[in-house]
């Protein structure tokens, strides 16, 4: 048996193996012994791996810290978050100390690999190996820095006895070379593409390159690149742990690290037309993507991540929890079919009543559901579950009748959000708390009510979405002329049925303020519910924006009188949270745990 670890917080990365017991069971397996097989070395290489789930589905970025969605139980560790009840000493998800019992992992991993006997394990999967413990030492580095800023920075297993309070932080700059170093490392052995399926969820060439890219989009973003809130963030030694001047060429930077990636020529936006489809259809590729299992468009996924209990909380009352709500705020950055968004008096969008008939397209809204919703674009349909929407995770009819009241059984399982409907207020409780739910990565071939979820999709961490959305970004902001900024803006748009920026927008174009706005919102819609609205707002010193903490959504509250899909009122907006901000939520305290056990390190600014 693997020797257990005990790391108290920053002492985890520190920590030698120790015992459990005094005497160990003959049945089990000395430290030694792993290392003298393929089995025992593999194993130990998947769980260095396991420290990747602690960022996938549930977690505060693609669920509840951000504008775009809430999540309805009032007592889980987001909502205390974003109702200012936080502190260092409340930890909420505190990854400081899982992230190093990581790359502890990770440096075990890679000083005894070697140890494993020839005939056991070739010398080039030993390499191959190697390079995967080294970029995964480097993606959990990543989340360090984008989460709590500039991290310890410890390159080798350090004995129990260690002084662990000569550990400080690294400064931002040192950081970012680390981590680069790192990529560079594994980027050097790994593959460009896997052949083996066997190998999906692994690594590749493209995934160490896209970190690269997404620590340069840090490092030029506004948040480090010459935040003077960060002047005075010093170690104890007086050492200045940010950059303390703007320089714009950070951008550029960006621009050519995100560049690096397209220039591979091995990812490309999927459509339906990748999976046996043979016209072109924008609902069903921009829902496939995360539905596919693994496609040309994923860079990094998680393989076994817990598809049932995110259908679960995304999905409507009775067979759901409904408690991932997506709000108000996000379903106004959805433009409509023609591309243009709904604040934009050429838009044709109509605030109030109900349709007088059925979309065009199959995918679109139905006679009889509030203007609000008609006429969007196909993302709309595909990510936000609305109040009248059909329920997406029933298969048969009878499974669709579950969710609907008796006056609306018809076989279509419309989500009921109204006060008395299914999911509605008087029957749900404190769920549904906006009137809609997050339906990104809810297959039809759930069945949510009978809890069954079999599609296998991974849960992706990285795709080239996001890539061109993160070089379009970067170059507006260094040379807003630059044709590259319309032409890859548009691969994102047409992929979702939308026609080209220039377009619809010719105004933008060449004008770095308001392409700005129309990349921000693309970012918003596209890679809702992926973690990214969290992260763009926080780099971009957005979130504290008073526009992001008013927090909108339908008047779920409103006695319907049984009137049910035709009762008008429930369609009010309404201000449902104000969220609490102060400037230093930026970035996450260290918790207090991990100060007092590692006196070397200063507590993030204003914590």
């Amino acid at each position: 048996m693997i020797k257990r670890l005990f790391f108290p917080l920053l002492a985890i990365c520190f920590a030698s193996c120790t015992k459990y017991l005094d005497k160990q069971p003959d049945n089990l397996l000395t430290e030694e012994m792993v290392w003298q097989t393929r089995a025992g070395a593999e194993g130990y290489l998947h769980n260095v791996y396991s420290h990747i789930y602690l960022t996938d589905g549930g977690d505060f970025a693609s669920m509840g810290a951000s504008d775009e969605s809430s999540v309805s139980i009032g007592t889980t560790d987001v909502r205390q978050m974003v109702s200012g009840n936080w502190s260092p000493g409340a930890a909420y998800f505190n990854y400081w100390g899982g992230m190093y019992a990581g790359i502890r992992k990770s440096f075990v991993f890679e000083q005894n690999i070697g140890k494993v006997p020839a005939d056991k394990l070739s010398d080039e999967l030993k390499a191959q190996y190697k390079a995967e413990a080294i970029f995964l030492r480097g993606y959990y580095y990543f989340f360090l820095l984008r989460q709590f800023g500039p991290f310890v920075k410890v390159t080798g297993v350090l004995s129990q006895n260690d002084d662990y309070n000569k550990y400080s932080r690294a400064t931002f700059e040192e950081c970012t070379a680390y981590i680069n170093e790192l990529m560079d490392a594994a980027a050097g052995v790994l593959p460009v593409t896997w052949e083996s399926a066997s190998n999906n969820g692994r690594p590749t060439k493209g995934a160490c390159l896209t970190i690269k890219a997404k620590v340069a989009q840090l490092a030029a973003s506004e948040l480090w690149n010459g935040n003077p809130a960060f002047a005075d963030f010093r170690n104890q030694d007086g050492k200045q742990l940010a950059p303390a001047g703007n320089d714009p060429q950070r951008w550029l930077a960006a621009a050519n690290a995100a560049k690096a990636v397209i220039d591979l020529n091995t990812y490309k936006l999927y459509t339906n037309l990748d999976n046996a489809g043979t016209v072109f259809n924008p609902y069903e590729s921009v829902r496939d993507v995360h539905l596919t299992n693994w496609n040309s468009e994923i860079i990094l996924g998680v393989v076994g991540w817990n598809r049932w209990g995110f259908a679960k909380c995304a999905s409507p009352a009775p067979g759901g929890y409904a408690m991932y709500c997506a709000t108000q705020n996000v379903v106004d950055a959805f433009a409509m079919k023609n591309g243009r968004v709904i604040s934009d008096p050429a838009s044709q969008y109509v605030e109030n009543g109900f349709a007088a008939n059925d979309q065009t397209e199959t995918w679109g809204h139905h006679k009889g559901e509030w203007n609000m919703y008609a006429d969007r674009e196909p993302r709309f349909y595909a990510f936000i579950n609305y109040n009248g929407r059909p329920v997406v995770a029933a298969r048969t009819t009878d499974d669709r009748n579950l969710f609907s009241s008796p006056q609306n059984v018809d076989g279509k399982g419309r989500s009921e959000f109204y006060y008395t409907g299914k999911s509605g207020q008087r029957w749900a409780g404190s769920n549904n708390i906006t009137g809609y739910l997050a339906q990104k990565r809810i297959s039809s071939t759930s069945n949510i009510y009978w809890d069954q979820v079999p599609h296998q999709a991974p849960y992706i961490l990285f795709r080239y979405a996001e890539i061109l959305l993160d070089y379009v970004e970067a170059l507006n902001e260094f040379q807003p002329s630059n044709g590259d900024i319309v032409k890859y803006l548009n691969l994102v748009r047409e992929r979702a049925g939308l026609p080209g920026i220039e377009t619809v927008y010719p105004g933008a174009v060449g004008n770095k303020v308001e392409m700005r706005k129309h990349i921000l919102r693309e970012r918003q819609v596209e890679l809702c519910f992926e973690g990214d609205r969290y992260w763009t707002l926080n780099r971009r010193l957005l979130a504290g924006k008073a526009e992001n903490t008013a927090i909108y959504g339908m008047d779920v509250n409103a006695d319907d009188s049984n009137l049910g899909f035709s009762f008008p009122g429930f369609y009010n907006r309404k201000l449902y949270q104000q969220r609490y901000w102060r400037d230093k939520m930026y970035l996450f305290p260290i918790s207090q745990f991990d100060m007092e056990r590692a006196r070397a390190l200063v507590q993030n600014p204003g914590w």
